[in-house]
Parts: C-alpha cells; structure tokens; sequence
C-alpha cells in the first residue's frame, strides 16, 4: 500500500459529514487513518486515533453523562473537547447512535497545512514534534474548549477523507490504567509523526 506523504502536501479528499460517524466508533476510528483535519485551514492527516465507548471503564462515559461529557451522548459528528492532567486540551470526534456515548480521540497528525502557524503556536520548528500527541496537535491547530460541542463538517473544522491507502496497525490504547488489553489505538505503520511507535 502506498505511504502517506511525507515531501508534498496531499490532495484533499471529499468532505467527511456529520453521518460518517454515525456508526461503530471501533469502524470510524480506522476509517479516520489519512484522513485530513483541518481547523482554520490548519492541520494535516490524522496518523494516530483511540477509540473509546461507554461499555469500557476508560470511556468518560462509562460512569454516565456530566456537564463535561454530555456532548459524548448526543449526536454523532461532534467534537468532544477536554482538558487533560489540568494542563492540555484534547480533541475527540463523537461517533455512534445518540445516547450510545463513544468518541474517538485524535492523538497524532502529520502536519501538512499551516506549517507556519504551528511552528508558532507551538514555538518550535521540528516538523515531526508538532503534532506528535494529543495535547501537541490541539495546540498546533488552535483548538481550545470554544470548539467543544461544534460539528465537524461545518467550519471552523473539516475533515477531509483519505485519497490513498495506508497500512492501520492496531494496538493497545496509551496512558490509561483501564482497559489496557483492549487494541482501540490505531495509526499509520511506520508512520514517524506518531505519539508512541506501535510495537512490531
């Protein structure tokens, strides 16, 4: 399967609409790999996501709706953003049936699109480190807690799908302490834009 690119910026595939998440999250969160994300016309390809449900003890919706997760029980194709440690923001995509409450978390891009913007939000140059982790890419993008509950095919945000194949590897989610066995991480093999490399 052909690689994502790494020299040139990609084409931009149709646009992802709010129906694309209204399925299994452990579907979407696949489906997402090489995909293009897009706020403010800054981003670039999604290259690492998790997948998480309510059924699962490391969801934070196992437990039911609060005033922080009840985006995570409406309808799918919204964002679902929270502060990680008190220190990060993080960006999930709300997937499945009203009420069912799972989300995928987008962990890593490849940036591709405001470049600039980034390196400056981010006050680094390394192309590689700019959106290597959750809490990386909500500041290289801009994203803040004014994007929660926004939909996700309707400015500031869009996403674009996939024009290529890549390889998705699976494999066990990161820095939880509940259901660890479960393999609801996905990316893009070999892929050097990673939060973690995925074990061979």
């Amino acid at each position: 399967m052909a690689p994502v690119s790494k020299t040139s910026t990609p084409r931009l595939g149709k646009v992802l609409k709010r129906a694309f998440f209204d399925r299994d999250v452990r579907q979407v969160a696949p489906d997402l790999i090489g995909a293009t994300m897009l706020v403010d016309g800054v981003g670039g390809l999604i290259v690492e996501v998790e997948a998480y449900h309510h059924t699962e003890p490391a969801a934070h919706s196992f437990n039911g709706p609060t005033p922080r997760n009840q985006i995570m029980f409406g309808p799918p194709g919204y964002a679902y953003v929270y502060r990680s440690y008190g220190i990060h923001w993080c960006v999930n995509f709300v997937c499945e049936e009203a009420g069912s409450a799972a989300a995928v978390l987008i962990r890593a891009l490849e940036p591709t699109h405001g470049l600039a913007a980034m390196r400056r939000r981010r006050h680094l140059q390394d192309v590689h480190a700019l959106c290597s982790g959750p809490g990386k890419l909500t500041e290289a993008l801009g994203i803040t807690i004014a994007h929660n509950t926004l939909p996700l095919d309707r400015p500031p945000i869009v996403l674009h799908a996939r024009t290529e194949d890549v390889e998705v590897v699976a494999g066990i989610r990161i820095g939880i302490t509940k259901a660890v066995e479960l393999p609801w991480r996905y990316g893009v093999r070999g892929s050097k834009f990673l939060s973690k490399p995925f074990p061979k």
